[in-house]
Parts: structure tokens; sequence; C-alpha cells
């Protein structure tokens, strides 16, 4: 894909940009139940051997099936996991909570002029669709939509929307609450962000080497201003 942009911000979805619900979690494991009767998977996504979403989908599907699961066994799978998350989300079962301020920095960010926006997330990109489309962020990001489909670790995830962005590095900032999106980020070598409302979730970033940390987004636009040198008014 080519741009005219001049510089990009892209984001991790849950932690940067919304929070991740224990109802939404819910709606990932019912395909197990409904369709393998599987029940109690973990819910830490650290457990896995590589967290992404896909990578999950087919390591849970692996054990259960002492097999590698068919594509035809993952798509019939992550399709209901969509179909029962847009469901309780519409009967309001599972809500979208967005965190604090991230609507409001995605618009002053567009607003700018120039600047591409887009994800690097380790969700589905069909479930970060439903869920920031709820809470009127998805026409924001969605030009440059990196999630899990791909396949595998975050810092693929990012490259693939390096690469698509074909900026220099230097003009791109990546926002992330977890210690494999710091990974990404040095590993595809562009501006880091941490950013968790949590302090001590600020802490494991910063003592991972994490040179840039924040938990609000009033801050997070006036770092990502000084990163990109943008006049700000």
């Amino acid at each position: 894909m080519t741009t005219r942009s001049h510089a990009a911000v892209i984001f991790d979805v849950d932690g940067p940009l919304l929070d991740l619900t224990p109802p939404e979690e819910d709606a990932v494991f019912v395909p197990f139940t409904e369709l393998y009767g599987l029940q109690e998977q973990s819910r830490d996504w650290d457990s896995y051997r590589v967290r992404n979403d896909v990578e999950i989908f087919r390591e849970i599907l692996e054990r259960h099936l002492d097999r590698l699961p068919t594509d035809d066994e993952l798509n019939a799978t992550s399709s209901r996991y969509f179909e029962v998350l847009s469901n309780s989300i519409e009967v309001g079962v599972a809500s979208v909570t967005e965190i604090p301020g991230a609507r409001m920095l995605l618009e002053q960010l567009s607003g700018h002029g120039g600047i591409a926006l887009g994800t690097a997330t380790a969700n589905f990109r069909e479930a970060a669709r439903i869920r920031l489309e709820r809470v009127g962020m998805w026409d924001f990001v969605k030009a440059y939509p990196g999630a899990a489909d791909d396949g595998g670790p975050k810092r693929d995830v990012l490259a693939r929307v390096v690469e698509d962005l074909g900026l220099p590095r230097e003009r791109i900032v990546f926002l992330g609450d977890n210690l494999n999106d710091l990974d990404a980020g040095q590993a595809c070598g562009v501006h880091f962000i941490g950013f968790h409302t949590d302090p001590a979730r600020q802490r494991r970033l910063a003592d991972a080497g994490a040179a840039v940390t924040c938990g609000d987004h009033e801050t997070s636009w006036k770092i990502i201003s000084e990163m990109l040198g943008l006049k700000v008014n």
C-alpha cells in the first residue's frame, strides 16, 4: 500500500485504545466449548506459544485434535467467535470500553494532516473491527489494520504494517502495553511508547527497556508530537 503521509502512529488495540473486559474474553472461548466441548482454557495470553489469536486458536485445537487443525477448522472456529462477540455486544452482555482519551487522541492525530494511523494487534482483524467500530474508532485506523490474521509474533505483525507504510522508521511511532509490543518496536526500529493506565505495568515496560512510558493520552499526544516534530497550537 502506498501512502502520501509524512509520519504514522500505530496502536496496539487492547491497552492503548480499548480495555479488554471479561465478557469480551468469554467470547473467545465459546466456540471451543460449542464445537469441541472444551472447557477452562487459559486466559493468560503469555502462556501460549505465540501471543497471537490465530496462533492461540491453532494451539488449542492442536492440543485437542492431536494434530494441526485444517484451515476449515480454524475458519469455522474463528467465524463462530466473531458471531458470539458481535452478538454479546449487541445484546449488552459485553460492553466495549474505550481507554479514556483514546478517541480524542485519534481525532487530534487525524486532524493534524499527513499522519497515517493504524493498528498492530494480536487480535483477529475482524474482532478488532467489531470492537473499534462500536466506539467509533475503526475509521481512524482502518487504512493500516495490522492484526493477527497472517500469524507470527507481534514483531511480525508490526513489520508488515511498517512495510505497507513505506516510511522511514524514525517517522513511525508505535504505542503498546506489553513486553511483546516493546520487542516489536525495538525489532522494527520505530519509536516506542509503553502505554498503560496502571503505573505498575508502566514500570514493567521501563524495567524491560522502554525508554518512554506514559499512562494517559494527553501525555501521549505531547510525546508523539515531540517524537514526530509536530507543530502543536
